[in-house]
């Protein structure tokens, strides 16, 4: 064990050896299917809990209690001022358990504890805070009437914002507190009620969650989660009539599919899904601002982010320059388990996935890529991958075109920033990209012909909770963040009284 290693907390431990049930109507139940599902320590491969698999009958209990909550209006009547005081509590809740959240997020997830802390729960507790104050922002407008009937009569008009009823909210395994809370906060600041279902691969932090969210207040049944596969607790969920809107951030593949059952009720859908982002690099950029920016825009998490740079277009004057920068920035990594607060790079969060990631690899290394390596894992048990440099890849490879979302990056020599930009918007996807000048002109000229729902200039992967985040193409539909979030929530309604 290393020096850097964070000793677990006692109540982390408590939380991993209890019989996790499905938390429904304030309570924790039992699933009605027998089967239980294992989560396990991407570090050393080993089972640390088992959790719920939880069954249609079960979603429908969750959806029911859901929505029999949004109808009694125990949450959707109370004042703004009320909800907003709840959710500020239930920030500080979190806040208070900041360590152990973390620590679960390390464990089941395999992430740097470090990240853990400074990321996935210290952003979360800003995000909260900002959605928190959302719930006192909802407004409507008044209108004038243009066209009077019948003639001379006079009117009122005026819109209102009305809380759209019971969300589900699927949220991948990358960042589970933090894009679940993405989901929880905006619709629980609407007024809505809520049934989220983690990743099956990391449920625990949610699950955790879920008590505090009681602890502050929020009433039985507005907050639900449920633990299970996709195919089966996930599919029952999306599907149900009583769900009024879906929020989901996963792959392309499954949002297409979301929202194909989705357009047979008309459900209201956001997705959030893949990206394959690039980073145009001119020849006049800051190397070292290049190297920086691109290594923690590509490795962060291992590269398990919706939004890592992993095609990095280079113009020819500068290309050798930052291909050895960025080969000695990889080979200087550390890695090691997500407790470790010395390691760089840590597992990735499954042996499935490992195993795929390891496959675009494969794929490369037989059609004669040029493959640079970091350092291999520590534990041959742990779902490790060395970061990978490709360089200059074909556009025809598999790990060019498809969503790795692993710790491999692509380094592609380019000609001039138009070959860039054309190869850069060449996907299907549009989430976001980045484009690294010192020109001014360049930026200005440049940055309206990406196609990327986020584009940053000298910088990759900043987001806010002001700063509305989606994607173009096939990344996506629908917008967070932002101060108009909560529209995504709410249904609008015109009012018209005649006097």
């Amino acid at each position: 064990m290393s020096d850097n290693t964070v000793a677990v907390l006692d109540s982390v431990s408590r939380f991993l050896d209890r019989q996790h049930g499905l938390y429904i109507d304030g309570q924790w139940r039992a699933s009605a299917a027998e089967g239980r599902l294992a989560v396990y320590n991407p570090a050393n491969g080993q089972q640390i809990a088992t959790t719920a698999d939880a069954n249609e009958h079960d979603v429908a209990l969750a959806v029911q209690s859901a929505h029999k909550a949004f109808s009694e209006g125990v949450w959707a009547q109370r004042l703004p001022v009320e909800r907003e005081r709840i959710l500020l509590r239930f920030a500080d809740l979190v806040e208070q358990h900041a360590e152990e959240l973390a620590q679960l997020e390390t464990l089941e997830q395999g992430k740097s504890i470090n990240i853990a802390r400074a990321f996935e729960v210290g952003s979360t507790l800003n995000w909260m805070r900002y959605t928190a104050g959302l719930a006192t922002k909802i407004t409507g407008q008044t209108l004038d009437v243009s066209i009077p009937m019948p003639p001379g009569a006079k009117y009122q008009v005026y819109t209102r914002k009305e809380p759209i009823g019971v969300v589900a909210g699927i949220v991948p395994w990358n960042f589970p507190l933090m894009i679940g809370m993405w989901k929880v906060m905006p619709a629980l600041a609407a007024g809505c009620s809520i049934v989220i279902k983690p990743s099956e691969t990391t449920p625990l932090t949610l699950l955790r969650i879920a008590e505090l969210a009681s602890e502050a207040g929020v009433p039985p049944g507005v907050f639900n989660v449920v633990t299970g596969r996709g195919t089966v607790c996930g599919k029952a969920l999306t599907e149900h009539p009583l769900i009024a809107k879906v929020s989901f951030t996963g792959s392309t593949p499954v949002g297409k599919s979301i929202a194909r059952s989705a357009a047979d009720r008309l459900t209201r859908v956001t997705l959030e899904l893949g990206g394959k982002n690039p980073a145009i690099v001119l020849k006049d950029a800051d190397p070292q601002q290049v190297i920086e920016g691109l290594m923690l825009g590509s490795f962060l998490n291992q590269g398990q982010v919706c939004a890592a740079s992993s095609r990095i277009y280079i113009e020819a004057p500068i290309y050798d320059r930052l291909v050895a920068g960025f080969e000695q920035a990889v080979k200087s990594l550390s890695v090691g388990p997500g407790m470790d607060t010395g390691a760089q790079i840590n597992p990735l969060v499954s042996l499935a996935h490992r195993n795929k990631v390891a496959a675009y690899l494969d794929d490369a290394r037989a059609k004669n890529a040029e493959l640079i390596g970091g350092a291999a894992g520590p534990d041959a048990n742990g779902f490790y991958i060395p970061p990978t440099l490709v360089i200059n890849p074909d556009d025809r490879l598999n790990l060019t075109r498809e969503e790795v979302f692993g710790p491999v990056v692509n380094l592609i020599r380019v000609a001039s920033a138009e070959e860039a930009l054309s190869k850069a918007n060449d996907t299907d996807f549009g989430l976001t990209a980045s484009l690294w000048t010192t020109s001014l002109q360049q930026a200005m000229a440049l940055t309206p012909r990406i196609q990327a729902g986020t584009v940053w200039v000298n910088t990759h992967t900043l987001i806010d909770p002001n700063m509305p985040f989606g994607g173009f193409k096939q990344s996506g539909s629908g917008r967070d963040f932002g101060p108009d979030w909560l529209d995504a929530y709410t249904e609008s309604k015109s009012v018209c009284i005649r006097y």
